[in-house]
């Protein structure tokens, strides 16, 4: 498998087990010194790097992007058939900016952390497998 994309899904992989860990520590959010969209920001990363390792895989040019709607798009025209539940990853995209900086409307829930959690599992693990890892 080509170095770099196995380099770009480790630190795919490194992002989402920093939000494990958090998660593994029953830290309570926004109550101490992480906030919930710092971690969330880690599975947005974790996503786009993963997918971005798909694109040097396959040898497709990677967008300048952080929006994952549109890498996703841009790997099915490629041919890469997308599963349902990794479409669901475009919303993960907002964490990317949006909900990093302060003074957001919308403070994010726990809940919509467990959702970005398993968003974040699932595309990592359906890149590993496509990569062959």
């Amino acid at each position: 498998m080509n170095q770099e994309a196995k380099h770009w899904l480790a630190r795919a992989k490194s992002n989402l087990e920093f939000a494990k860990d958090v998660k593994r520590t029953n830290f309570t959010f926004n109550g101490g010194y992480i906030f919930i969209e710092e971690v969330c920001y880690e599975l947005q990363q974790s996503v786009e790097k993963a997918l971005k390792a798909l694109f040097i895989f396959y040898q497709i040019k990677i967008p300048y992007t952080h929006n994952i709607a549109e890498l996703i798009t841009r790997l099915g025209e490629n041919g890469i058939n997308i599963p349902d539940n990794i479409k669901m990853a475009k919303k993960l995209t907002d964490y990317a900016v949006e909900t990093r900086y302060p003074h957001i409307e919308e403070p994010l829930t726990e809940e919509d952390f467990n959702d970005a959690l398993e968003i974040a599992e699932n595309v990592y693990n359906w890149a590993e497998n496509l990569l062959g890892i």
